[in-house]
This record gives structure tokens, C-alpha cells and sequence, in this order.
């Protein structure tokens, strides 16, 4: 059985402490209730390690986003709105938490980071990408209400006009592009090492200082509000008619693309 989420303790070039969490799970690290317990434990126990630093990170392709099979099998079962609330309510909960951890979390992305998998690139405190990486939301394509945070803090990190026609575009941002709205610190071919290198510059101290001060108690409480209200237009939508046939459609030039 394939362990969705690796941990250690590791040190950054200067030895400060860092607990690194790689996603490890199968369909591209699709964000599926088993893979996000994971996270949510392995968070836990970055927290427990009591470490300045904590590196998120996956394999080829850092997280396809929310498994669009899976939910449209649950759609098909008429479960779609009990499968959704397995799997948002439990992205949302992690992104707030990267953004209240006494830690400085960074994000290394190797690959793809689509849909809702891209807030964990939104709410890291530093990201590193490969040349290779991108972000995309596809909601416009499969037909979901944005989640993650695509509303709720991307606007807060390039603001609110960018966020909006992003999502209405359904562009997708590779690496160059991520680093010029200013949501990666660097591009690197070898972007964890990249990243544990830039955390080992900071002075702890006064980040998570900084960190506390951006996200105090009432922005996150602004953003803990806005995140429900993604849930609950993620919830309202994907039961639809038109969320069933855009999941399906785009199931199938999944398959088509897979099998070219």
C-alpha cells in the first residue's frame, strides 16, 4: 500500500531544523480524502517537531488537484455532494493552517499544481519552482466552483483584478510566469534544495514575526470566511447539470491525452 505522504527531520545548509513533507500519492498526487488526513497529520507533526522551518514538496507533478474521476463517479452514484465535502472542507482547513503555523512553510513544485492542489502554493510563505512547473485552476473547463483558495487568498497575495481574470481565463502560469505575479521566490531546476538554501538566509525570528503580523487574527478570520463560502459554491455546483457533463468531458481528453 503506497504511504500517500513521506516525512523527516532534516536541516538546512546551516543546520537550522526542517521538517519536510513530500506528497507521495498515486493519480498525481490527486487530492483525495486519504492524501489530505496525511497532510493534515504530517502537519501536525511539523508542528509537534517545533522546528523554524517545515518544506512542502511532491514527486514529477507536485498535485493534480482534486481527482475529477472520482468525483464524477460519485456524481454518478448521486454522491457527489458527500464526496465533495470529504475532500474541500479538508483542503480549506490545511491552507488556513499553513497560514497560522509558527513556522515558515515553503513550497517546492516540481510539475503540475492545478485546481485546488495550487493553494498550497498560494499560502506558502516561500515557493521554489522547477522549470517545468505550472499552475492552472480549470474550473472554467470542468465546470467547479474555485477552491483552495483561488478567491479567498490568491487575491490577497496579487490582488483581486489578476485573480479574477486568472480564473476567468483559466490561464496557465508556468514557472517565469509564477515568478513575476511574485508567488514563486525562484526558479530552480532543483527546487527543494533551492528552497531549504533560501530558509537558511532568513532569520527565523523576525519571519514568523512578519508572517504574524501579515496574517493576524482578522486577516485570517477575512480568509477563513471567504474559504467557507468557496465550500459552499463548490458544494452548490458540483451536483449540476452542467458541472456532470464538463467533469465528463474533460475525463474523457484525459483518456484521449493518456493514451496519445
Amino acid at each position: 500500500m503506497t504511504v500517500a505522504v513521506a516525512t523527516d527531520l532534516t536541516q538546512t545548509p546551516g543546520g537550522a531544523g526542517c521538517f519536510c513533507i513530500t506528497l507521495q500519492a498515486p493519480r498525481a498526487n490527486a487530492l483525495e480524502p486519504g492524501l489530505l488526513a496525511a497532510l493534515d497529520a504530517a502537519l501536525d507533526a511539523a508542528e509537534a517537531a517545533d522546528v523554524p522551518f517545515v518544506l512542502l514538496a511532491g514527486g514529477r507533478n507536485f498535485s493534480s488537484g482534486g481527482d475529477v474521476a472520482r468525483f464524477l463517479a460519485a456524481a454518478e452514484r448521486n454522491e457527489a455532494e458527500a464526496y465533495a465535502a470529504q475532500v474541500v472542507p479538508a483542503l480549506q482547513r490545511i491552507v488556513a493552517r499553513m497560514l497560522a503555523m509558527p513556522a515558515v512553510v515553503a513550497t517546492a513544485l516540481r510539475g503540475a499544481a492545478t485546481g485546488g492542489a495550487a493553494g498550497l502554493v498560494f499560502a506558502a510563505d516561500l515557493a521554489v519552482a522547477a522549470p517545468d512547473a505550472f499552475v492552472q485552476p480549470y474550473y472554467r473547463s470542468v465546470g467547479f466552483a474555485p477552491d483552495g483558495g483561488w478567491t479567498a487568498v490568491l487575491p490577497e497575495r496579487i490582488g483581486a483584478g489578476p485573480a479574477r481574470d486568472w480564473l476567468r481565463d483559466d490561464t496557465r502560469h508556468g514557472a517565469a510566469g509564477l515568478q513575476a505575479l511574485g508567488l514563486v521566490a525562484a526558479v530552480d531546476p532543483a527546487p527543494e534544495a533551492r528552497a531549504l538554501a533560501l530558509m537558511d538566509g532568513l532569520n527565523p525570528g523576525a519571519a514568523l514575526a512578519a508572517k504574524a503580523l501579515i496574517w493576524d487574527a482578522a486577516r485570517r478570520a477575512q480568509v477563513s470566511q471567504r474559504l467557507a463560502a468557496e465550500t459552499e459554491a463548490f458544494l452548490a455546483r458540483i451536483g449540476t447539470a452542467d458541472t456532470r457533463a464538463g467533469m465528463a468531458r474533460f475525463v474523457d481528453r484525459s483518456k484521449v491525452v493518456q493514451h496519445v
